[in-house]
């Protein structure tokens, strides 16, 4: 029996290592993306909010009569009305503790604010109309009357003893706190201390600004009432079972939710928002589609914000430069609804790595959630890290700076070393591998940090300061979710009439053409984690050429479809690590399957089967069966696997940012003119897609060093950078040319694949490398008296004013 398929060639050209230009590409730039908008069903209605115009209020009344009278309107629907339906509110916050060791609190998010707004844009009305104008002239003419209350956007306004409260259970305005640590112990280290370094370092609140903005599209199903979301999500399965679970309370069974291609989600598309869930009530109530699409403006006021924390850092340093002891007390600025996520990011996952690459034997810190009338905080990319690393990264230059030790050899001499992995650090976590000494060499040769000081004379020739500014640091992934599941299906041929059968929804093909056909035999690959922009599909699509040794047309990659299969979704950089992990175990027990049904076709004992390049052979003959025909001989014409896996553990992925800086005195301004990062990432299977990641993310950690702030007027309430012309993000023609490369020579242990996550891995070197590149500057001209004080974003004005004496505290 020799009928098989001759073996599919060039496989290994697609494989893992290879730069795949990305299957999701050529479809985008051609235009031929899925959007939630690009979407249309029959009968679409649209949902228009009204939100509320100040920080903190008493709703008195609502009447809607003459918007529900407008032409087209289908619904008009308040907090009471959801209420009285029974809609219950987004979880809160739980599993934290407030300093009166009561639970952690929160006022109830509600889906439309019932009796009290607390920030300005939390939505009041939602109104569904016909067609969207129709929609946005109605929620104009719904008359809400507003009880203004006392109201705080600052930390300090919050805390103070007279501060209005948000809610009853904290009085203090303290969702929760955090202590981790030995206070005593380090309290002893710190009065030994040959160097004690102080210093107060704030992250400012930021926007994700995504290309598409949230976006949800409710389609109700006539017949038996199932709802179906198409939407822009990272989680697909966290909304469904939110929605669900907690506000709609209905079976999981009843709710589908299907993501399309998504315009960016960079962590603030996590979870359930309000207007999802209001979509899907209006779409359940009125039996019809509802549309809903965030206009930018709606981004900046109601979508969730990141970092926004005041940190005080102390350093204890033996004579020798050892780091004896750490000290971090932080408040973070929660916004107006504690959430689960955004307190555990500053209470929890940012001092996981507060210690970073330093082997630092004692730590005291105390961490604060506290409630303020601004939007609330959740997941950016990074997520805790950016902000832990960034304090831990100026502490060390300023270290360096009173010590009078070279920062470099103060780093050396604090690395943990390769021979005390696996490294429990004081937080409990522990690190499975790791060179950092080997990978900041690298870094500062890549850099040609000793070519420096030539590069500095030239700038000055120009009448300006360079800056040289290191970052040696690791990061956290995973989420904390091990677990993933994915399908794998070897569909047979079909006939020749079946050429050019669509699809299925998700469906991810090469070269961002026509999916795979039907007739031609395909491998179609189902996951959980979901593609956003970073090239999942593609990364996928090569695990499954290296398991199956076909070329990568042969194979389909769907994502985003809880009615294929549940799983975490993608957050903290888990997709390859996880899914990877979890899509490479599938195939493996997919081929292995194959083995046992080749061996009942050759009349083998499964043993002697060997599977290479989409065929199965006997050992030692020419006997054998391509892997579409074998499939074709089963009762359904498919091979079918469904697997569940798990990895051991997060992956701690690091590296070393060197970045230089020109600062012209005269204007403050700053202009980042290299930058140069070797990065640990464990094996890479696209270096393409790697280099893309760790370039963006970079990008998005200099717009916060440099440029980016959400801000809240402090006297009243309201926020005054509501849209791109106030708030300003980095631009392509304004980056340098970077030079990044990966070492791959310290693999993850926790994993099949080897793989560490590097999504936001260029995000949080960033901004400590670009802060201190401009200390630096100031240091090296005299002004060393400004570093300490140097607080993000370095925007000219600020400069400008620290450079010439308006005082010593930075602008507002």
């Amino acid at each position: 029996m020799n009928t098989a398929s001759p073996p599919l060639a060039e496989a290994g050209r697609f494989g893992s290592g290879q730069a795949v230009r990305r299957l999701e590409d050529d479809a985008l730039l051609a235009g031929r993306g899925r959007y939630t908008d690009d979407l249309r069903t029959h009968d679409q209605a649209h949902l228009v909010f009204q939100r509320s115009p100040y920080p903190h209020a008493r709703i008195v009344s609502i009447d809607a009569e003459a918007a529900r009278g407008m032409p087209g309107v289908l619904a008009v629907h308040t907090g009471a009305d959801l209420v009285a339906a029974g809609v219950k509110p987004l979880p809160g916050v739980a599993g934290f503790k407030r300093p009166d060791g009561a639970p952690a609190a929160t006022a109830p998010r509600r889906v439309l604010a019932h009796e009290r707004v607390r920030f300005v844009g939390e939505p009041v009305v939602a109104v569904v109309a016909e067609t969207l104008q129709q929609a946005r002239d109605a929620a104009e003419a719904v008359m809400v009357e507003y009880e203004e209350l006392p109201m705080v956007v600052a930390l300090a306004d919050a805390l103070a003893q007279d501060a209005p409260a948000l809610c009853e259970e904290a009085p203090d305005n303290i969702a929760a706190e955090q202590h981790h640590g030995d206070a005593q112990a380090a309290a002893a280290a710190f009065a030994q201390a040959a160097h004690v370094v102080k210093l107060a370092v704030t992250n400012q609140r930021v926007a994700a600004v995504t290309l598409e903005p949230r976006a949800v599209l409710a389609d109700i199903d006539p017949q038996d009432g199932r709802l179906t979301l198409r939407m822009s999500t990272q989680m697909p399965s966290g909304v469904r079972n939110t929605l669900c679970d907690a506000v709609l309370g209905i079976p999981r069974e009843q709710v589908r939710v299907v993501v399309n291609d998504v315009g960016g989600g960079f962590g603030m598309k996590t979870g359930l928002y309000p207007e999802d869930a209001a979509a899907a009530f209006a779409a359940r109530t009125l039996r019809r589609p509802v549309k809903w699409i965030a206009d930018r403006s709606e981004e900046f006021l109601a979508t969730t914000h990141g970092r926004d924390i005041e940190a005080q850092a102390e350093l204890a340093l033996a004579g020798d430069g050892r780091i004896l002891a750490l000290r971090v007390r932080t408040h973070a600025n929660v916004g107006a609804y504690a959430t689960g996520t955004g307190v555990a990011i500053q209470l929890l996952i940012g001092p996981w790595v507060q210690t970073s690459v330093y082997d630092i034997p004692l730590i005291d810190f105390h961490f604060t959630a506290v409630m303020t009338n601004t939007a609330p905080t959740g997941a950016y990319r990074g997520a805790g890290r950016p902000e832990a690393i960034h304090t831990m990264e100026r502490l060390m230059d300023e270290a360096a700076r009173q010590t009078g030790i070279d920062r470099t050899e103060l780093r050396r001499r604090n690395f943990i070393r390769p021979e005390q992995m696996p490294y429990t650090n004081p937080m409990g976590q522990v690190y499975d591998t790791g060179a950092f000494e080997q990978v900041m060499d690298q870094g500062l040769a890549l850099a040609d940090w000793g070519g420096f000081e030539a590069r500095a004379a030239q700038s000055a020739a120009r009448g300006l300061w360079r800056g040289l500014g290191i970052a040696t640091f690791l990061e956290w992934t995973g989420g904390n979710v091990f677990e993933e599941r994915v399908t794998v299906e070897i569909k047979a041929p079909t006939l020749p009439a079946s050429r050019g059968s669509l699809p299925p929804e998700g469906a991810r093909a090469p070269w961002g053409g026509p999916a795979p056909r039907e007739a031609d035999g395909v491998i179609e690959v189902f996951s959980a984690v979901n593609a956003m922009g970073q090239g999942i599909a593609t990364t996928l699509a090569q695990l499954v050429v290296d398991a199956f040794g076909v070329p990568i047309e042969r194979v389909r990659v769907v994502l985003g479809d809880t009615d294929r299969g549940d799983g975490f979704g993608s957050a903290g950089s888990r997709s390859l690590f996880t899914g990877g992990s979890a899509m490479r175990i599938g195939a493996e027990r997919t081929i292995e399957k194959g083995r046992e049904l080749a061996a009942q076709e050759l009349e083998a004992a499964a043993a002697d089967i060997d599977y290479a390049q989409g065929r199965f052979s006997v050992k030692g003959t020419d006997l054998g069966i391509g892997l579409f025909e074998l499939a074709g001989r089963q009762s359904d014409q498919r091979i079918f696997v469904d697997s569940t896996s798990s990895v051991n553990g997060p992956t701690w992925p690091n590296g070393c940012h060197v970045c230089e800086v020109e600062l012209d005195p005269q204007t403050g301004e700053v202009a980042v003119v290299a930058y140069a990062s070797v990065n640990d990432v464990g094996r890479v299977v696209n270096p393409l897609i790697v280099r893309g990641q760790l370039d963006g993310g970079a990008v998005q950690g200099i717009g916060q060093a440099l440029l980016e702030q959400v801000v809240y007027d402090r006297e009243t309430g309201q926020p005054v950078t509501g849209s791109l012309m106030d708030y300003a993000l980095p631009k392509a023609g304004e980056m340098p040319a970077f030079r990044t490369e990966m070492d791959e020579s310290t693999p993850c242990r926790n994993n099949p694949l080897g793989v560490k996550g590097v999504g936001e891995l260029g995000t949080i070197g960033a901004t400590p490398a670009v802060v201190n590149a401009v200390a630096d500057a100031l240091a090296r001209h005299g002004r060393a008296d400004l570093s300490p004080r140097l607080q993000m974003p370095l925007t000219p004005s600020r400069l400008w004013q620290w450079l010439h004496g308006a005082g010593g505290t930075a602008p507002a």
